[in-house]
């Protein structure tokens, strides 16, 4: 799935030096395309995004390991994704350390996706027919976390609005290619203003 669609993003071959380090356990690796981001500051916010996850919700921490092969931090068009093909935890790079949302949040991105991974593993297929139901199903534990983390409202205000939306809502197919655009629209403007600071 991950190199579909970085060929579909128009990002295949363009991408930066992938680096690999290890954060609570789990494999990470980063693929850092902005100059702009510090790696260090990404692994220290999944450090405590999973640190929060072993101390409000240990029985789903303990999990992590066995729900992913590694944790994949790159740009991409929402917070996080599953590959079901190797087992990949997706992250969203800009979204893993914008102050605007904090570390609930990312603990909570990481947990939905843990919860597609059990989902497949349990075998439920992973088509597009079923997404919304399978979207609400991580939703609520997303809310369930929410609920014991110190400064869980975003969580909870965000997983207890998508519950309420149409299944076309929930579960919103992407176009990769205009999602490619716009991250590379994005990141220009994000450059540019760095450049002239």
């Amino acid at each position: 799935m991950f190199d579909r669609m970085l060929q579909s993003m128009g990002l295949a071959g363009r991408e930066p030096t992938l680096e690999v380090h290890e954060v609570r356990g789990l494999p990470v690796h980063v693929v850092n395309s902005r100059p702009d981001i510090r790696t260090a500051d990404v692994l220290a916010r999944l450090d405590r995004a999973l640190g929060l996850l072993e101390h409000h919700v240990p029985w789903h921490a303990r999990r992590l390991r066995r729900d992913f092969s590694r944790l994949l931090v790159i740009r991409y068009p929402c917070r996080g994704a599953y590959d079901p093909g190797d087992g990949t935890c997706i992250v969203e790079l800009t979204f893993c350390v914008n102050p605007r949302h904090g570390d609930p949040e990312v603990a909570a991105t990481i947990l939905h996706e843990a919860m597609h991974a059990r989902l497949h593993a349990a075998g439920l297929p992973l088509d597009f027919e079923d997404r919304a139901r399978q979207e609400r199903f991580c939703r609520r534990a997303e809310i369930e976390f929410g609920r014991v983390v110190p400064g869980g409202e975003a969580v909870l205000e965000r997983a207890e609005a998508t519950l309420a939306f149409a299944d076309e809502e929930v579960a919103p197919r992407i176009d990769w290619q205009v999602a490619g655009r716009r991250i590379a629209a994005v990141d220009a403007a994000a450059l540019g203003r760095r450049g002239h600071a």
